[in-house]
């Protein structure tokens, strides 16, 4: 059979990248692949978790380039070279603008870890998004994957997950729970999903 070619860019420790390989692993994404792990810091630890799991890296950062549309053409060339048809984001810390969104129309996936609408667009990222639900005092919280467009968390959601909220949370515990309740169990499920509907297109 074949399979969807993925590509999961990254910025940081990937967490998130290490569900989606251990998913591929146990047999849950079975209509895709995971063919390339691109990272925007050359420093990132996903990296060494893409190479740990014999996946093909790369490495595009936005100082190589004069514009930040010369650095996501850059990105897109990479994807291209490797025949990319699916983009899951992963704790990449970079926003994307209309023309990548576009090349690769409803076929980018993020993460973000509440219940959007909830502490989600711009600027809401990492531990700040468990701060402002500790803030606001919500009792649930969760994990949203949606598709992306050009607005930030602005895209249709394929998958959400609550996790409660408990008493004595800091944002470093609540992020951990987050996670672990939700965000590695919802990412994996909705590449695959989105996977298998691009292999019936194709």
């Amino acid at each position: 059979m074949r399979k969807t070619k993925i590509a999961v860019l990254v910025s940081g420790g990937g967490t998130n990248l290490q569900a989606l390989i251990d998913a591929q692993k146990s047999g849950i994404i079975t209509s895709g692949e995971i063919k390339l792990v691109v990272s925007n810091k050359e420093d990132a630890y996903a990296l060494n978790r893409a190479q740990n799991a014999g996946i093909k890296t790369a490495v595009v950062t936005r100082k190589q380039f004069e514009t930040r549309q010369a650095f996501e053409d850059g990105i897109l060339s990479v994807l291209k070279a490797e025949g990319i048809q699916m983009i899951v984001l992963a704790g990449f810390m970079c926003i994307l603008g209309e023309k990548f969104v576009k090349t690769y129309a409803n076929r980018i996936i993020n993460v973000h870890p509440s219940l959007i609408p909830s502490f989600c667009g711009e600027g809401f990222y990492g531990l700040t998004v468990h701060e402002k639900a500790l803030e606001y005092g919500v009792k649930v919280t969760g994990a949203t994957v949606h598709l992306v467009n050009e607005i930030p968390d602005g895209g249709k959601i394929l998958m959400q997950k609550a996790v409660e909220v408990l008493e004595g949370d800091t944002p470093e515990v609540l992020q951990k729970r987050v996670m672990e309740q939700a965000e590695w169990i919802i990412l994996p499920l909705a590449t695959e999903k989105l996977a298998s509907e691009i292999n019936k297109e194709n």
